[in-house]
């Protein structure tokens, strides 16, 4: 016997996707959180994580430079060079950092949309 376990998001709309700069990343706030959303656009792809780095609790990740190690995206933050994976948030590089929290994202006519975890119901904006 198997289960799968799904988890229910609150969709909000972060922005329209001209206001994030091509390969760079910026700063939303939702409720008392701020999130740093990246548009990748040398992979075709949008992630989002917590905006705070865990190595120095400073809220610089959005500010961070984007690439990859070995073929997994990544941010670097912009004080400490500190690596996390912004598949998973884990830190690529030092064991002892704490890992981003990342959440889904959604692109859909234009708007930026990101889910927050464990809500009851999605609020498109």
């Amino acid at each position: 016997m198997s289960a799968t376990l799904t988890e229910s998001y609150t969709w909000f709309a972060a922005c329209s996707t001209t206001d994030v700069p091509e390969n760079g990343g910026v700063c939303v706030k939702y409720k008392n959180d701020q999130i740093a959303l990246f548009n990748f656009t040398r992979r075709g792809e949008w992630y989002a994580t917590q905006n705070m780095c865990p190595h120095r609790m400073q809220m610089a990740i959005s500010r961070g430079m984007i690439g990859s190690i070995e073929g997994e995206p990544k941010v670097a933050c912009p004080f400490h060079k500190k690596n996390f994976s912004l598949v998973d948030g884990r830190c690529l590089s030092d064991d002892s950092c704490g890992d981003l929290k990342t959440y889904p994202v959604k692109v859909e006519g234009g708007r930026v949309f990101i889910g927050i975890p464990g809500a009851e119901e999605d609020t498109w904006a």
